[in-house]
């Protein structure tokens, strides 16, 4: 297959996630787009690299390229705006299958189509191994643009779900006996296709009451650390939501479930924090209007650093590209 065979089929698989204000998209030098004049424009790139990210033997062609744009997705949610168009750079090593290339775009298209996302053009090229490198545009009402160094003590701090299950997937996926048991398929689809939080990404940016948000993509050990470093503040952790998926994967293999909740990353939920008085109030409404939970984990403190109730210290031990 040729490099123009191969746009051509791109570009069909991507012909139902286009967008008027996309008024030049796929086969041109360049995207052009008409943003919003009411809007602030929220601008994210992230890279999914086989080898790092994914390996093809425990996730197919679509899965990759659906995890690839959700994690664009999830930043996106964590800023409070919603997604207007994306951009996807694919490189790819001599001799791999067009088909799993193309698998790659229907996935794309899949979550695109699901998240109200143009994708707008991109680039292929030959690289050393299987890599994503994708950019997604948002748009935010400036009044409603979240940020990570908002926190005050005091703050509740939460989570729009429980956490380790994309951790504990990795681990199913691994062995397929345990992937086969279906007892363990919704830990599997939260690895292989997770659902960025975008509805309520929205509903809690449009709260005055949040003061502070940022997604989950590297662990809660690690992330609360960030948020509390850009906001200026400490944490203490009082619970720490393992999802229901992640306990029965660990009873099974023998590990511990709160270490993938804490450290294993790519969860894709929202880590938050809330004025105290408006916690519940705003948690009963999220739930109503987007059936997302909104669970407590803590509270923000004027004395810096994270810990346990008991004083414990928790280390940042989550994902670090450079450890």
């Amino acid at each position: 297959m040729t490099e123009d065979e191969l746009v051509a089929g791109i570009r069909e698989r991507l012909r139902g996630v286009t967008a008027t204000r996309v008024l030049v998209g796929i086969g041109d030098d360049a995207a052009v787009w008409q943003p919003s004049r009411s809007n602030r424009s929220v601008i994210t790139t992230d890279a999914l690299v086989e080898g790092v990210h994914f390996t093809r033997d425990v996730m197919s062609a679509h899965d990759a390229g659906w995890r690839a744009l959700a994690s664009n997705l999830s930043d996106v949610a964590a800023m409070g705006a919603r997604p207007v168009l994306a951009t996807v750079a694919l490189g790819f090593p001599a001799g791999t299958d067009p088909a799993w290339l193309l698998g790659c775009y229907d996935g794309i298209a899949a979550l695109a189509e699901r998240a109200r996302c143009a994708v707008a053009g991109g680039d292929l090229t030959r690289a050393p191994a299987i890599t994503f490198a994708i950019t997604v545009v948002g748009e935010v009402r400036p009044s409603n643009l979240k940020r990570r160094d908002g926190a005050r003590p005091g703050d509740v701090v939460a989570v729009t779900g429980p956490l380790g299950a994309s951790a504990a997937g990795l681990r199913v996926a691994g062995d397929p006996g345990l992937a086969a048991d279906p007892r363990f398929a919704g830990v599997l689809a939260a690895f292989r296709t997770p659902e960025p939080r975008l509805r309520a990404g929205r509903r809690l940016g449009a709260s005055r009451h949040v003061r502070a948000m940022m997604d989950l993509s590297d662990g809660l050990s690690t992330d609360l650390g960030r948020l509390c470093a850009a906001s200026g503040v400490g944490a203490v952790v009082e619970t720490v939501p393992i999802h229901p998926g992640a306990r029965r994967v660990a009873e099974v293999t023998g590990q511990d479930p709160e270490r993938w909740a804490l450290d294993g990353g790519e969860d894709f939920e929202l880590l938050l924090t809330v004025a105290k008085r408006a916690f519940e109030p705003l948690a009963a409404r999220l739930k109503a209007a987007t059936g997302t939970p909104l669970l407590q984990v803590g509270t923000m403190t004027a004395e810096l650093g994270i810990r346990r109730a008991d004083g414990t210290a928790i280390p940042p031990s989550g994902w670090d590209h450079l450890r």
